[in-house]
């Protein structure tokens, strides 16, 4: 059902894939919206399986990139494990968005963007390599993250993150409806699977 559209989302994964690693190499740190795309394809994916597996497949295969091909360590510590688990978090609270209001997408790309900083962060301080496991340090640990605070690196991370979630948000969500209302379909893509019960 509707192969266009599925192209289209395999499109924007294969994107995402290509675009974070040319970013890599060029420096512009997490300007390629993982967080975003999570929420999209946890919206517009029927079969929630593959729903959490393209958000997470795209950062997995990525870092095996890097690991194999690159001097970017892709599996680089422990609080690797929070920043996997925030993609697993965002997709599902994706499923929970209508992709046809443009409020709601707005609203969920923010939240998604924040619990994907608030979890990822709290596994830098929860490894103990830089900050001590106390109150104290996890305070240290999200204060040195926020923009315009001493670092200006922790600045370009966050607004490379959130300006990057935003505009693939718009974007995405912008040509699947455009699709959807052009083939007359405004529901969310189902994804085919050997199980009957696969996206019910």
């Amino acid at each position: 059902m509707n192969k266009k559209n599925i192209l289209i989302v395999a499109g924007i994964i294969l994107a995402s894939v290509v675009l974070r690693l040319i970013f890599n190499e060029m420096n512009w740190f997490n300007l390629v919206p993982i967080a975003a795309l999570g929420i999209f394809s946890g919206s517009i994916l029927k079969n929630k399986t593959m729903a959490y597996l393209i958000p997470f497949g795209a950062m997995f295969v990525t870092d095996i990139f890097f690991q194999l091909f690159t001097e970017t360590p892709g599996f680089y510590s422990f609080a690797q494990i929070f920043t996997y688990g925030a993609v697993i978090l965002v997709t599902l609270m994706g499923t929970q968005l209508n992709p046809k209001k443009g409020l709601n997408i707005l609203g969920f790309t923010l939240g998604g963007s924040l619990v994907f900083f608030l979890i990822s962060n709290f596994g830098v301080w929860a490894e103990g390599l830089i900050y001590p496991r106390t109150l104290a340090g996890l305070g240290e640990c999200f204060g040195m993250a926020l923009p315009f605070y001493k670092s200006e690196f922790a600045t370009q991370l966050f607004v490379n993150s959130f300006g990057a979630d935003i505009i693939f948000s718009c974007i995405a969500f912008g040509i699947y409806n455009y699709s959807a209302e052009r083939t007359g379909t405004l529901t969310p893509i189902r994804v085919k699977s050997n199980n009957n019960n696969s996206g019910q």
